[in-house]
């Protein structure tokens, strides 16, 4: 579950919010000042921050500024200032919503979750994309056998004398004819449409994505290819 912590000097209001965010499962921890706010902030390293805009020894707009510079999470300013001015000025420092004393706990728990999704979101989108690295791919014509990341993978007569000609014959461009050829006699069903069948098949066991193929390239209007270093 989610961390948060509460800078907030009024004991009640921040004994309040602890109680009601840890029923909701929330981590919390509390500060009464802005120093030992600023102190918990980095130790405690929360998901995010209600932040109190008065406070006893500091100004809780220039804390928000401050934890701004160093952080991106979600700040969420609560103040009985209720001008429009001062909302104004929470939000361009870097506060992301404020809600004006008194407020329901009710309604400070569904603007806490809305943050936190938000961020989420923010996250993700964020995040670096990793890719599946492409297999190895290796075809022992001695041992008639297709190996995908050095592991022996089982084909038919026909899938392994396809794979065999295209591997052998790397960026070699074959009609789905020459294909049909190579293999005639020894698949007595064999079609064009039976090539298509068996090119899917190695798809699938060679491809990280047999609908995006980096392998066994379909050259339209001609037939296929095969290339070893996965474009």
């Amino acid at each position: 579950m989610s961390s948060i912590l509460i800078i907030e000097d009024d004991n009640s209001i921040g004994d309040m919010m602890s109680i009601y965010l840890m029923e909701d499962g929330y981590t919390v921890k509390r500060a009464s000042d802005g120093q030992s706010g600023l102190r918990l902030f980095k130790e405690f390293e929360p998901d995010l921050i209600v932040l109190d805009i008065m406070l006893p020894d500091s100004d809780g707009m220039k804390l928000c500024a401050d934890i701004r510079s160093l952080s991106s999470l979600p700040i969420l300013m609560v103040s009985a200032k209720n001008d429009v001015s001062d909302r104004v000025k929470a939000l361009l420092i870097g506060a992301d919503d404020y809600l004006c004393k008194p407020f329901s706990m009710r309604e400070l728990s569904a603007r806490i979750q809305a943050l936190l999704r938000r961020s989420q979101i923010v996250k993700a989108k964020s995040a670096p994309v990793t890719r599946e690295a492409p297999p190895s791919i290796h075809v022992d014509t001695d041992k008639r056998c297709l190996y995908v990341n050095h592991t022996p993978v089982e084909t038919t007569f026909s899938e392994f004398e396809l794979i065999k000609l295209l591997w052998l014959h790397e960026g070699k461009v074959f009609s789905r004819e020459e294909l049909l050829n190579r293999i005639r006699g020894i698949d007595s069903f064999v079609t064009e449409r039976a090539i298509d069948v068996h090119i899917a098949n190695l798809r699938k066991k060679i491809e990280v994505d047999p609908k995006d193929p980096k392998y066994i390239k379909t050259v339209w209007g001609v037939g296929y290819k095969f290339v070893l270093a996965a474009e």
